[in-house]
């Protein structure tokens, strides 16, 4: 039987930045995936093929409709889906013959199959794994990283599930041979609005029907009102504060009820396509956890020492989408680098008031720490600096001026608090956020150094200058 000192179930961001790390500090590690290939939900058919259609359909978008401001003329604009999915599929694959590379590079063995533990014994876990052949491997430690699945969406104490076909799940939304004629979005959260992005782009009508009152909740009330505004200018139709109670497939498509929570009034929306796109659960299925002592949350995931992510379990670990909090690749692969750095007996840790979120629209929302409306709930006074897009001289210059940025500094020290952004490429510009959070910068610091003209991160050091009322172009 194989021993090994570190084993990790669970080949996705959190899993296999966690065995590379683990090897390059010395230790004998066993990565188990179930999928042919690494990289989890997130490279396979989550986070990298959407980007990729976000990033091609925004292109197709732009050249049918927005070049002819800048003197570019092109007519009949035609779109080739199949080719667009195809560069989706070249794009995974390179990404997954790259973690296959880095894999061999670092030592690292991999088993394609099931993992379900069988023991767990001091410093000696035993796990067996059923694949294209069936073994049994010990290992000293194990880290759980098995992410996360859709949340099924339960309408009327129902479940709708999906079919693959007309009621759909987002691998599926990602895969559509043809545009659909009328998309209904079930859920108006990240995955439901970056879905949204890429069909209604390319011609479908959409409409997102979001439980909450509001969109994207967690960002700032002024920035959530601006994007929305935006969502609604590109033809997205969203209904908030509404509910899903029925969806009946039919020959044309299918009929979906939605209730208003507010009014109460029932009424049926027809379309082509319904996309169930409600959140994400923990997934830990044939994991074997009954033959552990491992406990769970109330909300359903793995409890953990947040110190160590050690589970109830000795010696078993658990990172990403299986414990609380976001369910983000780069918490997971933070957390990671986290256990594999305390295993070797150095200082890993991660600062969760430092983790950015990003919606991949355009224009594009991130944000990092807490909203104006959350300091507030929790009763920390802040001042605020917001600065537009508009007046800076690179978003002129590109046509993109959309949007604004946001930082909320505690009122007595300046220390930064939270930053919101939305507009072009907030997704980079997000990173000076986090940099400044993670070493404890002012909103001062950010305003006294220098960011280069003419660029977009000039809008973040307006932002930051306006804290103290004293923006130059503002």
């Amino acid at each position: 039987m194989e021993s090994y000192d570190l084993t990790i179930i669970g080949g996705g961001p959190g899993g296999y930045v966690c065995a590379i790390r683990a090897a390059q500090l010395g230790m004998k590690v066993a990565l188990i995936e179930k999928r042919d290939t690494i990289g989890g939900t997130c490279v396979n058919e989550g986070c990298i093929p959407s980007k990729a259609l976000l990033d091609s359909s925004e292109k197709f978008f732009k050249t049918k409709n927005e070049l002819g401001v800048h003197g570019i003329s092109v007519s009949d604009v035609k779109l080739d889906l199949k080719k667009m999915m195809d560069r989706k599929l070249k794009v995974v694959k390179e990404l997954t013959d790259g973690l296959d590379f880095l894999m061999k590079k670092n030592k690292i063995t991999v088993i394609h199959g099931t993992g379900t533990i069988q023991k767990n014994e001091k410093d000696k876990i035993t796990i067996d794994i059923n694949g294209a052949k069936k073994e049994t491997i010990e290992s000293k430690k194990c880290v759980i990283a098995t992410g996360s699945r859709p949340a099924p969406l339960i309408a009327d104490g129902k479940e709708i599930k999906t079919d693959g076909k007309t009621i759909i799940g987002s691998e599926h939304a990602i895969a559509l041979e043809k545009i659909p004629e009328h998309l209904i979005i079930a859920g108006g959260g990240v995955i439901g609005l970056e879905m949204a992005s890429i069909w209604v782009r390319l011609g479908a009508k959409v409409t997102i029907i979001e439980f909450l009152p509001e969109i994207i909740p967690h960002i700032d009330r002024q920035l959530r009102e601006a994007a929305r505004r935006s969502f609604s200018k590109q033809g997205m139709n969203i209904l908030t504060d509404h509910e899903v109670t029925e969806a009946a497939v039919h020959t044309a498509g299918v009929a979906v009820k939605i209730r208003d929570k507010k009014s109460g009034e029932v009424k049926s929306i027809e379309g082509d396509k319904l996309l169930i796109a409600i959140g994400r659960k923990a997934f830990y299925d044939s994991l074997g956890i009954e033959n552990t002592k491992i406990q769970f949350t109330d909300r359903g995931c793995i409890k953990v020492n947040p110190k160590t992510l050690e589970t109830d379990s000795p010696g078993i670990f658990a990172i990403g989408d299986v414990i609380p909090g976001p369910m983000l690749a780069h918490k997971a692969e933070e957390e990671g680098v986290m256990v594999a750095e305390n295993l070797a007996g150095k200082p890993g840790h991660v600062n969760y008031n430092a983790v950015p979120f990003i919606v991949y629209t355009w224009p594009e929302i991130a944000w990092v720490g807490r909203s104006e409306e959350q300091l507030k709930k929790e009763g920390i006074e802040c001042s605020t600096g917001k600065y537009l897009f508009r007046p800076n001289g690179r978003a002129k210059a590109m046509e993109e001026s959309e949007g604004l940025v946001k930082i909320m500094a505690d009122r007595t020290t300046d220390t930064i608090l939270g930053v919101s952004i939305v507009g072009p490429f907030a997704s980079e510009m997000i990173s000076e956020a986090v940099i400044a959070m993670e070493f404890g910068a002012s909103a001062e610091d950010i305003a006294r150094s220098f960011h280069a003209h003419p660029t977009l991160s000039e809008v973040m050091r307006e932002a930051a200058m306006d804290v103290e009322k004293r923006s130059i172009h503002g």
